[in-house]
């Protein structure tokens, strides 16, 4: 019989589902732990894949090849490339998210500041302070940089100075420091009118007959300074014309037709210049492209040229667009791209929403001169294949998982010696107010100096 008092019996209930709650809140804790030693693993594999170029096999970059392979969304994936890499050269940091010390939330907030010079005081402010805390404070740390940058932009401005005077012999001499944005825009400046005095000089030699190649090309720094001349000239005429962008822009290919169809066949395949392309290459620019046909007499000389005409008419490259929606290889979904012939107009493949996919540049590329296969199943769906032949699926296979993964996460570490317990990741923190102002000033290198 229990001769306890109502009272008695309701204070040892709750205290044992206190006991409980606790024991559970512990699991948690060390749960956590075991995860975030993990995520510092699977940091370091990302690191070296990305390092060895793992993903470059016709993705764009590590983070695409996250998000396909892995089910990342790009803007986590590209968070996890990014602190993978800074862990490469914070050691501490590192090595405090592989024993669980340091969540993946304060060491992703900690990269973004630190540096191997600052790396050991802000790994203290992560053991200490809450993830709140921590991303207070690399905030504020932020601030601190931005607000020096915007100082020395300042000190940029104020001692901005063009010299111009004339020197004894008569030249003019010019000396000065320009802001960085100013300058970029003055090599912009200098290069259009190098260019348009290169091509107002290659017109004025082909009208007296002079050989382009046997005039000598006169050294940068004089180049610098006729272009100079020329921006000074036409600014008092109100603006420099290059040419129109569309044309000035527009690379043509010569492609002999038998090359177009076949690579394997003799025949040339040179850009405007004389330069040579592959015929792989002379195919991907045909895919989609401007085509002018000309029939050439025995003696070399054109007889015929047709009109010139775009590969995909407009009409159906709206429709193209419309149905892909942006470059079809897996894992990539550019929205912009270029048609692509799955069967080459010049190997007889029809121009119809068929045989056509779109391609960026980069995956276009990748068909054309890197091996990759490109093919449409009966049932329409296209079918990409790696230069080995192996299929390249749109949605990767899933690894198997064993029935306990974190019976198998626990194994592992315990292997590896790392021990780890319910307090390992317990911040210092015993509650008092976070003053971020004095934490930035006993911290950051610009006001300990």
């Amino acid at each position: 019989m229990d001769t306890r008092s109502p009272d008695t019996r309701s204070f040892d209930a709750d205290s044992l589902d206190l006991r409980s709650l606790d024991q559970l809140g512990d699991k948690i804790a060390e749960l956590s732990v075991h995860l975030e030693a993990a995520t510092g693993h699977l940091l370091d594999l990302i690191r070296e894949f990305d390092l060895q170029g793992g993903w470059n096999n016709g993705f764009r970059s590590c983070a695409h090849w996250l998000n396909w392979r892995v089910g990342l969304d790009m803007g986590a994936a590209r968070e996890r490339v990014r602190v993978a890499r800074a862990l490469g050269t914070l050691p501490l940091l590192a090595h405090a998210l592989a024993k669980g010390e340091l969540s993946y939330a304060k060491v992703r907030a900690l990269t973004r500041v630190a540096t191997p010079e600052t790396e050991a005081r802000l790994l203290a402010v992560g053991r200490a302070g809450t993830a709140d805390h921590v991303e207070r404070i690399v905030r504020g740390w932020r601030r601190m940089d931005r607000n020096a940058e915007i100082a020395e932009a300042k000190q940029q401005h104020v001692h901005r100075a063009l010299h111009v005077y004339q020197d004894e012999d008569g030249m003019v001499v010019f000396r000065g420091r320009l802001a960085p944005e100013v300058g970029a825009v003055l090599i912009k400046a200098l290069a259009a009118a190098r260019e348009a005095l290169y091509q107002q000089a290659r017109a004025t030699r082909a009208e007296i007959g002079l050989v382009i190649d046997s005039v000598e090309t006169p050294p940068m720094e004089q180049q610098q300074a006729d272009a100079l001349g020329l921006l000074a000239e036409t600014a008092l005429h109100h603006g420099i014309d290059p040419g129109a962008p569309g044309e000035r822009y527009q690379v043509v290919v010569h492609v002999d037709a038998p090359v177009l169809a076949d690579p394997d066949q003799p025949g040339q395949a040179v850009l405007e210049d004389g330069g040579r392309v592959s015929a792989e290459t002379s195919q991907r620019l045909a895919c989609d492209a401007s085509r002018v046909v000309m029939q050439h007499g025995l003696d070399g000389r054109v007889v015929e040229v047709s009109a010139r005409a775009r590969t995909i008419p407009p009409a159906l490259r709206r429709a193209l667009h419309h149905r892909d929606r942006g470059c079809r290889f897996p894992g990539c979904g550019v929205r912009f791209g270029q048609g692509h012939h799955i069967r080459h107009w010049a190997q007889g493949g029809p121009t119809t929403l068929s045989n056509l996919a779109v391609l960026c540049r980069r995956h276009h590329r990748a068909v054309h001169e890197d091996g990759y296969q490109l093919a449409r199943r009966p049932d329409g769906e296209l079918e990409f294949r790696r230069p080995d032949g192996r299929l390249l699926p749109e949605v990767p296979p899933h690894p198997d998982v064993p029935r306990d993964p974190m019976g198998v996460l626990r194994a592992q570490h315990d292997a590896e010696g790392l021990v780890v317990h319910a307090h390992t990741a317990t911040p210092g923190w015993f509650g008092e107010r976070l003053n971020v102002g004095y934490a930035i000033d006993v911290l950051h290198p610009r006001c300990a100096k």
